[in-house]
């Protein structure tokens, strides 16, 4: 297929999905009235001692379910709307307590803010969209009408009446362009509205900052939480592992010691077995070593430890970067433990034949993407690891976005805030 019929087909698909977006919003513009009336009612039945503010408390839940839908309309329209609420603190607010919660929130105000004016626009604009394209399909149908329905039969075409044959192969092309003009401003409609709805949907500056401190309060708790376990795994590998191995080298070297007088062929066995003993526990070691931070990543940077890598797989995975810098140790360190993990979970959960990495860097942000041609229907509370993925990109305001329809193709991209210093060592090793 042409690069140019690609081209023509993703077009028409962004078109028809801002057409179903825009019948989407014109649908739920009309709950926005609604919605409003019972705010107003809640507000006046508040002072009542348990019903007022349980009331209120309901018609909140409802509208921000409802700007909760305009949120994800807008980022489906390219225009991302964080929420701006004020977290309920951990134990929970019951009574008063929560009517406090509610009304001292500026987001609260500022959604009902939005429901008239967010009717009017999405109203108007959701019909714009939709009344272009149907102009031009009902130019491109009359002509197959009227020769159905007979000449009795006079339907209007796109300028003129439609009265012969010949008027109305006229009105098809014409309906064409309007058909195509259609599905060409839909997406730039539906941009205008997500951008107004930004307008009062977003969190203010003020709550940006909020946000961001309540944030980095979880990533922090996450972040002590997963370094200690991580000392204890490490703990627990010494115990289990090298530390058990050099206590029994020990114990055999004195065994020989005390044999090597008496029984020099079973003192020069125990030595035979005491250095089996230390090799193996000198590789234990080192895969220790590997997990805390690879020699590789050291080595060869991000680019040549992550092909190394994917050379170790047992599922074929190319690896394209144009990363040409180094990351501060942390921050790198995190973006190959998380590529690690992505693919580890490509290997066992995914059933894929082939894989794929991508690593870039632009606007200070490093981005990774893993994905792969399994089954899809990745799950992050399935136990897959990829929460633990979330934990650790998020000690560094990292985010990470999943994308695995049922069949696939699963698609993980992890962004990580960085600037790279020094040019990278290019790896010795390719995937391909």
């Amino acid at each position: 297929m042409a690069e140019t019929d690609v081209r023509a087909i993703r077009w028409a698909q962004e078109g028809l999905r801002a057409l179903r977006d825009g019948l989407a919003v014109v649908g739920l513009s009309l709950v926005n009235v609604p919605l409003l009336v019972l705010t107003v009612v809640a507000l006046v039945l508040s002072p009542l001692p348990v019903a007022g503010p349980a009331a209120l408390h309901g018609v909140t839940a409802l509208v921000r379910r409802r700007t909760d839908l305009q949120r994800r309309l807008a980022a489906r329209a390219g225009v991302p709307i964080r929420r701006p609420y004020r977290p309920m603190p951990p134990r929970g607010l019951t009574g008063w307590a929560r009517f406090r919660w509610i009304v001292t929130d500026p987001a609260t105000w500022r959604d009902v803010a939005w429901l008239v004016p967010g009717t009017v626009t999405g109203i108007v604009l959701g019909l714009l969209s939709l009344a272009l394209p149907l102009y031009g399909l009902q130019g491109l149908t009359l002509l197959p009408l009227w020769l159905y329905l007979g000449t009795d039969w006079y339907g209007y075409g796109v300028f003129w009446p439609i009265e012969t044959v010949g008027e109305g192969w006229l009105s098809a092309p014409q309906g064409v362009v309007f058909l195509a003009v259609g599905l060409a401003v839909a997406p730039w409609l539906r941009w205008v509205d997500a951008q107004f709805a930004r307008l009062f949907l977003a969190p203010t500056r003020a709550a940006e900052l909020r946000l961001r401190v309540t944030r980095l309060t979880e990533t922090r708790a996450d972040t002590v939480d997963a370094q200690a376990a991580e000392l204890r795994r490490i703990e627990r590998d010494l115990h289990d592992g090298a530390q058990a191995r050099l206590v029994s080298l020990g114990m055999t070297i004195g065994l020989a010691e005390e044999l090597v007088e008496r029984d020099p062929a079973a003192a020069r066995k125990l030595l035979a077995e005491a250095r089996e003993s230390s090799t193996t526990a000198l590789v234990e070691l080192r895969h220790l070593v590997r997990g805390i931070h690879p020699p590789v990543l050291a080595e060869r940077g991000l680019d040549g430890a992550v092909r190394a890598l994917a050379l170790s797989l047992p599922v074929p995975t190319t690896v394209d970067s144009d990363v040409s810098g180094r990351a501060e140790t942390p921050v790198e360190s995190a973006a190959y433990f998380a590529v690690a993990e992505a693919l580890t979970n490509v290997a066992r959960h995914s059933g894929a034949r082939r894989a794929w990495v991508s690593l870039r860097h632009a606007e200070q942000t490093l981005v990774l993407t893993v994905g792969d041609d399994g089954a899809g229907n990745a799950d992050p509370e399935g136990g897959t690891g990829l929460r633990g993925i979330e934990r650790r990109l998020a000690a560094f305001d990292g985010t990470m976005t999943l994308s695995s329809p049922p069949g696939g193709p699963t698609v993980v991209t992890m962004e990580l805030p960085c600037v790279l210093s020094s040019p990278k060592t290019s790896p010795s090793s390719g995937t391909d």
